[in-house]
């Protein structure tokens, strides 16, 4: 496994958990608005690797105080040994929590089956007539259809997550995605928060007012059981 961070700490990143957080390197997706450009773009420099062994050793010092793992990217499902990764965190004793893009819907499925997953949180990027040009590239719907039915059905909690950004999601892509969604139990709504991205094109200006975000939460309330707003200021 290419570890190509660890934030030590987090208190949001896994619900009701105190957790820490690896970032993997590397992504299948080209979304210009991502925020974090470094791990997908960007080749790893000398140094920048974390190693598993170091990665192991942390945990073990932290086994009183940490409750979970959250596996974040990049992509981390490009990783062949993603499955064997989060089941050494689990033998260890931590929950592990899987962010993902959804398009690898064979590897969730493993991680499902061999019970190395306890949360996985699935991006949704858009309409799926829309991907393709939100992804910057990726047309394999099918596979993000897949993924939304294998999480929706599976025994782990979960959640889905759409970033809105102005001038790339509208109202009408909100209903549309809220309707694909139809019957989940979490669905967050995150705010473009301009700070860094892949496109240098992005700016204050994409981010949508509070009013604006509530109204979106309003639209996924009809179709799904608990709404969460982020980055709503």
């Amino acid at each position: 496994m290419t570890i190509s961070g660890l934030q030590k700490t987090t208190l949001i990143d896994y619900p009701e958990k105190i957790a820490c957080t690896v970032f993997t390197h590397g992504c299948n997706f080209r979304c210009p608005f991502c925020h974090n450009p470094e791990l997908v773009t960007k080749p790893l420099k000398e140094g920048e690797v974390v190693s598993e062994e170091e990665f192991f050793k942390f945990l073990k010092n932290r086994r009183y105080l940490l409750e979970g793992v959250v596996v974040t990217g990049g992509e981390p499902c490009i990783n062949e040994d993603i499955v064997d990764f989060a089941k050494k965190i689990k033998e260890k004793g931590f929950n592990v929590k899987i962010d993902t893009n959804g398009s690898f819907p064979e590897v969730i499925q493993k991680l499902l089956e061999e019970k190395a997953v306890d949360y996985i949180a699935m991006d949704i990027k858009s309409t799926l007539e829309e991907y393709e040009a939100t992804t910057g590239g990726f047309s394999e719907v099918e596979k993000i259809l897949r993924s939304i039915e294998l999480i929706k059905n599976s025994n782990v909690d979960y959640e889905f997550r759409t970033t809105v950004v102005k001038g790339m999601h509208t109202k009408e892509s909100m209903e549309n995605i809220a309707r694909l969604l139809k019957g989940i139990k979490n669905f967050s709504l995150q705010n473009f928060k301009y700070t860094k991205s892949i496109s240098s094109e992005f700016s204050k200006e994409n981010e949508f007012s509070k009013k604006e975000l509530e109204k979106f939460g309003k639209i996924f309330e009809k179709y799904v059981e608990n709404v969460n707003i982020k980055n709503i200021y």
